[in-house]
């Protein structure tokens, strides 16, 4: 149906039924005929039309069975009173053609109100786009001028021009990631110590600041972080190791989560002790590196081969300049010669025993599992003895289920030791 909008404010649908079949001109002929007249000269049809104050009329009518039924539309551009009594005059309309027939006025539809609600409908999606697209073009600016600021910080560093932070050059700690896209998220985060591996064959400038610096290594929570995590533990000095949840990329991760797995780094001896990387040489000891102030170095690594008696210390005959490696004139368990026995058992499996109220073995577990195995326990546990090293995580949660006892091969860095429980190593032992 094509209407004229420049001449339309009202329009009338009426519908008709005829007892016979009758087209379109039958229909529109019956109109201007029917009501010649009737309405006098202001609202005649055909004068009507030709001033334009009345559109025109569209009919729609289709025949089945021998009747013929549909629609008439005619736009108006007079007043609501006049339009009505138009309207009305439809319906006195009784033949079309030859066939009685009938018409009845369904509505009077005002246009310019469909036309208000299609501008308020039209100018709502108008404006949602509009306000979308400008939240996202600022959005997108200021991740622009975020990206910009990261790369410019970002810096090339040693001959092989590895992506590094700007503080690369003068902090006496760092952080080795794998990639440019974990450099710039780190520094997004406000981190500049971090320099990137670039792949699995670690550089002659990461081997030699790996020498005169603190390194942590921060690498993804998938195979690929396994396979260079190795290789820096075999060609590099490594401090301490951070690890990405797994799954997850350094590059995906949120300030909050890069924060928290730095807090919760782990030595490397301790590392290679609880996830069982037997075949792992550490490039070097702690104790060789230089340290920045405040930070005190891991204790000492055993010297004792698994499975025998652990050699007296060298400096025993002159016990008084040797410092103690914790609380001097510790009371030693009755259970000493079975712990002693158990940890020699253990001595190179990299496993756990938890004990029972009676000094039995309730549960043996890798020394990887002990942590979930404590925290999921629910009987009462005496004491734990394992083929790892006691690290201050393991001392908290002692503490807090009430184990009375906690023997290791040697002890990590701890900065409290709870006063309830009792801390026992091979060096213990040996003395």
């Amino acid at each position: 149906m094509n209407i004229d909008p420049s001449t339309t404010k009202y329009l009338i649908h009426a519908r008709l039924d005829a007892d016979g079949v009758v087209e379109k001109p039958d229909v529109i002929g019956a109109v201007f005929g029917q009501t010649e007249g009737l309405l006098g000269d202001e609202l005649d049809l055909r004068d009507l039309q030709k001033s334009g104050r009345i559109g025109r009329i569209e009919v729609e009518v289709i025949a089945k069975k021998g009747k013929s039924e549909g629609n008439i539309y005619i736009p108006s551009s007079l007043d609501q009173v006049e339009t009505s009594v138009l309207a009305s005059a439809l319906e006195t309309i009784d033949r079309v053609g030859p066939c009685k027939a009938s018409i009845k006025v369904e509505k009077v539809e005002d246009v310019r109100i469909t036309k208000r609600n299609k501008i308020v409908e039209r100018a709502r999606q108008l404006l949602t786009n509009m306000v979308d697209s400008s939240r996202t073009s600022g959005l997108g600016l200021l991740d622009e001028v975020r990206r910009s600021v990261q790369v410019s910080e970002a810096i090339s560093f040693g001959p092989e021009r590895l992506p590094a932070g700007p503080n690369i050059s003068d902090s006496d700690a760092i952080i080795v990631v794998e990639g440019r896209s974990d450099v710039l998220n780190l520094l997004k985060c406000g981190i500049k110590n971090s320099i990137a591996v670039e792949g699995t064959n670690i550089s002659k400038t990461i081997q030699d600041l790996a020498k005169e610096r603190v390194v942590t290594a921060f690498v993804d929570g998938d195979r690929g972080g396994d396979l260079i995590l190795k290789e820096m533990l075999q060609v590099a000095e490594v401090d301490f190791i951070a690890r990405a949840p797994r799954g997850t990329e350094v590059e995906e991760m949120t300030q909050k989560q890069i924060m928290k797995a730095l807090r919760n780094k782990i030595p490397a001896e301790q590392y290679v002790e609880m996830y069982g990387l037997g075949g792992i040489t550490l490039k070097a000891t702690e104790e060789e590196k230089p340290r920045p102030a405040g930070l005190a170095p891991p204790a000492p690594p055993p010297t004792e081969e698994p499975g025998h008696e652990p050699p007296m210390p060298e400096r025993a005959p002159e016990p008084q300049e040797e410092p103690p490696a914790r609380e001097p004139q510790r009371r030693i368990p009755p259970q000493i010669e079975k712990y002693r026995d158990m940890l020699i058992e253990l001595s190179g499996s990299s496993k756990a025993r938890i004990l029972d109220d009676r000094d039995e073995i309730a549960v043996e577990v890798p020394v990887r599992e002990l942590v979930e195995t404590l925290k999921s326990n629910t009987k009462r546990v005496r004491a734990v003895v394992f083929d790892g090293i006691i690290t201050q995580r393991i001392l908290d949660i002692a503490a807090d289920i009430g184990i009375k006892s906690v023997v290791g091969a040697k002890m990590g860095t701890v900065a409290k030791q709870p006063a309830n429980v009792q801390i026992l190593t091979k060096s213990d032992f040996a003395s």
